[in-house]
């Protein structure tokens, strides 16, 4: 064999070696778990007939869906509540669900009343809604916390329900944790008339339309659940399914997914 037949095979092995060590890595690449942010949960308690709301419903805006700290998703949830409805203004977006959640979440936190705007952090820490310094500080607190990895596999709707599949992984607690699910608007406005906001123009994001438990929760699981349709969900153009785990009695939120619809 001359030298340049060994040349031409030299060069043919190292193509061969070099394109199988590419195929080596790129099956290495695609076949390692993809890394998932830390979901957050931050409710807000809120009503169009309170002037000082406004300012905790633009910082909701500025941070649902966002990332605030490296690998950490915040979800946020717009709960408008009805003891401001009797003050000149009866919020269309508030339900007594909301209030009465809220109403729950007082007694756990020892409040003396409830209040708005209030911003509640995985069902673990709250304070006044538009202190985005407290948000900050209740956050970084959050990424040591320990969670459950929970995902909405599929969802099918139909007009009065929606199929919701979702599997819930990780150290579920013995005592067990609710599964809450929240259809919520993307978007809401509204043109207050009379109130403390009588002239102005709000808007909203993440506005729950309907919340309820839908399942609980001793161990790992994957299942099934029929959630009912909100009346709202065919008049609001867009929505998003949130879903949450939640320990009893309004306590820690150890899991959060959403998806839109």
């Amino acid at each position: 064999m001359d030298s340049l037949d060994r040349q031409r095979r030299n060069t043919a092995y190292t193509f061969v070696t070099a394109l199988l060590i590419s195929l080596t890595n790129l099956q290495a690449q695609t076949t390692q778990p993809t890394s998932r942010p830390q979901v957050v949960l931050v409710e807000l308690f809120t009503s169009e007939g309170c002037s000082s709301c406004p300012p905790a419903d633009v910082l909701l805006q500025q941070i649902n869906g966002t990332q605030a700290n490296p690998g950490q998703l915040i979800v946020g949830i717009s709960e408008h509540v009805t003891y401001w409805n009797s003050l000149g203004w009866s919020d269309p977006f508030s339900s007594s669900i909301y209030t009465e959640r809220q109403n729950a979440y007082g007694e756990r936190f020892g409040l003396e009343s409830v209040y708005t705007p209030q911003m509640v952090v995985n069902g673990t820490h709250q304070f006044v809604g538009n202190n985005k310094a407290s948000l900050l500080q209740a956050l970084q607190k959050e990424k040591q916390a320990s969670s459950i990895d929970l995902r909405i596999l599929s969802t099918k709707l139909s007009e009065a329900s929606l199929s919701v599949k979702f599997s819930a992984t990780g150290d579920i607690p013995a005592h067990g944790v609710d599964i809450v699910a929240v259809f919520a608007d993307d978007s809401d406005r509204s043109s207050v008339l009379r109130g403390e906001n009588s002239g102005r123009t709000l808007t909203h994001v993440a506005v729950a339309r309907s919340l309820t438990r839908v399942a609980k929760l001793q161990a790992a699981t994957e299942q099934t659940v029929q959630i009912p349709v909100p009346p709202s969900f065919h008049s609001s153009p867009a929505h998003h399914l949130i879903l949450f785990a939640q320990t009893a009695g309004n306590g820690r939120v150890l899991g959060t997914d959403t998806k839109p619809l």
